[in-house]
């Protein structure tokens, strides 16, 4: 079943510097997490739904990821896809999510890599879009993924705030 649905999701705001000191292990803040927790909580009584979560393999990714599997109900498996890190791969992307057996997908990502793969995802590769951390872009894929798809709704953690 090819997917119908893609979320693009900007990691929830995270520590500034990690214990370790490097970029990879940058845990998000408990204010970030709560605010991120929030806003899907509003998605998911709004109807959101979602069958698998693939993530950067960064930790503030990952924490972000977990979070949005437990809140959106029906506890979809997350999985760690390379593709999603910092410089992410669009085409990657869409070659792995048409090999997965899910109708609604979510992406977990990076700044400015999520806002350029919305773009891409809505056919509009060389616009603009800006994604706030937390964020979370809704593309309905009426041709499937690879196609161009429509930009449902872009919401920020600040408008449940």
């Amino acid at each position: 079943m090819p997917p119908t649905h893609l979320f693009i999701v900007r990691h929830a705001v995270a520590e500034d510097i990690s214990e370790a000191g490097d970029d990879a292990s940058r845990r998000l803040t408990k204010k970030g997490r709560k605010a991120f927790v929030r806003l899907v909580g509003q998605l998911r009584a709004a109807g959101m739904d979602v069958d698998l979560v693939a993530t950067s393999p960064l930790a503030r990714t990952r924490e972000t990821a977990a979070a949005l599997a437990e809140e959106v109900g029906g506890r979809p498996p997350v999985e760690v896809v390379d593709a999603l890190a910092p410089g992410s791969d669009w085409r990657a992307m869409v070659e792995w999510t048409s090999r997965q057996d899910a109708d609604r997908v979510a992406w977990v990502g990076h700044a400015p890599c999520v806002g350029q793969l919305v773009a891409q995802a809505i056919g509009a590769a060389g616009a603009g879009v800006v994604m706030q951390k937390g964020a979370v872009a809704s593309i309905r894929l009426p041709g499937g993924i690879g196609e161009p798809g429509d930009l449902e709704w872009l919401v920020t953690p600040d408008l449940v705030d």
